[in-house]
């Protein structure tokens, strides 16, 4: 059975007899206890709501990590909005409603660990955990400044609760596959989720690693595609098309099922159910590049431009 809430907010440690944690990192990045109380409220909330009200709360949320992105990479001058905006739901659902961790004690052992493969997008993320409260949301200001922890790459040793470095397409998954193989070995209830670009599935590693987690019969581990079907001046199917990629998964000895991107109750169904036995899952949540914002959205020049000044006051009245 998988902790409640109250376990995992309280916890502090792995059980007796098992291997000593790794020493924890040191980053000059602090929790904030008055974001990670409101999320713990929230996780609380979410536990006993039902569908409708369960679906209101990740919305709500999502407007807000979607305004936050936009006003955190105008301030930048850079970033990949588009990526951001289209991933952003799936990321709200698992850290508002299905993943076990704690932002006060970002190196618990027995944390379920999200590795973001498509690390580029990575104010997505910074936004979410500053959500939750690994950090406070005043150092997105920071966002891509000199010195600054908040890199346009996400990396462990910097940031509280990055699993690890992203950046080059095509690792993500490799690492989680290790991971959730050490897990095994360590027989932890923790889960592994990584979340994909579509375009990145044109790396070969991506198989490789794919295949060992079918061999390997890895029903911790979970893949989370988002297929906006863009990528860098293109779209992927113009690049090297995918499909048919649920297929291409199955061959792989995965379960795969494909799901709205933007629709919270159908990404935390495809999250949450049971694996079947020894298989990996892989959810292909179909996503619009630019999410939210009317002129962003499905444009391929918004992989990595920036809104100045006019374009963002518009895309956040867009997204009230």
């Amino acid at each position: 059975m998988r902790p409640s809430e109250t376990t995992i907010t309280a916890a502090v440690g792995g059980a007796a007899g098992t291997a000593a944690p790794p020493a924890r990192r040191v980053t000059g990045l602090l929790p904030d206890h008055d974001a990670i109380a409101e999320w713990r409220r929230l996780r609380e909330r979410l536990a006993h709501a039902d569908r409708p009200a369960t679906a209101a709360a990740l919305v709500a949320l999502a407007g807000g990590i979607r305004r936050t992105v936009i006003s955190t990479i105008t301030g930048a001058g850079l970033g990949h909005t588009g990526g951001d905006l289209s991933v952003t739901d799936i990321l709200t659902t698992l850290y508002g409603a299905v993943l076990r961790v704690d932002p006060a004690n970002p190196d618990w052992p027995d944390r379920d660990r999200l590795i973001l493969s498509k690390g580029h997008c990575s104010v997505a993320l910074y936004t979410t955990l500053a959500t939750c409260g690994f950090f406070s949301a005043e150092q997105l200001s920071t966002f891509a400044a000199p010195m600054s922890p908040l890199n346009g790459h996400p990396s462990r040793r910097a940031v509280p609760g990055i699993e690890t470095s992203t950046g080059p397409l095509g690792h993500g998954l490799p690492v989680g596959v290790g991971v959730a193989v050490g897990l095994a070995l360590r027989k932890s209830a923790a889960r592994t989720v990584v979340v994909l670009g579509d375009g990145e599935l044109q790396e070969g590693s991506n198989w490789e690693a794919a295949m060992t987690a079918g061999h390997r019969r890895l029903s911790s581990l979970t893949a989370v595609v988002d297929r906006n079907g863009l990528q860098q001046g293109a779209r992927t199917s113009a690049t090297n098309d995918l499909e048919p990629l649920a297929d291409k998964w199955r061959a792989f000895g995965w379960e795969a099922v494909e799901v709205d991107g933007h629709d919270h109750l159908a990404l935390l169904d495809a999250v949450t159910a049971p694996h079947g036995a020894g298989r990996p899952r892989c959810v292909i949540a179909r996503t619009v590049k630019g999410r939210g914002v009317s002129f962003m959205e499905d444009r391929v020049e918004w992989h990595h431009k920036v809104p100045d000044a006019e374009q963002a006051r518009l895309a956040l009245e867009e997204l009230r």
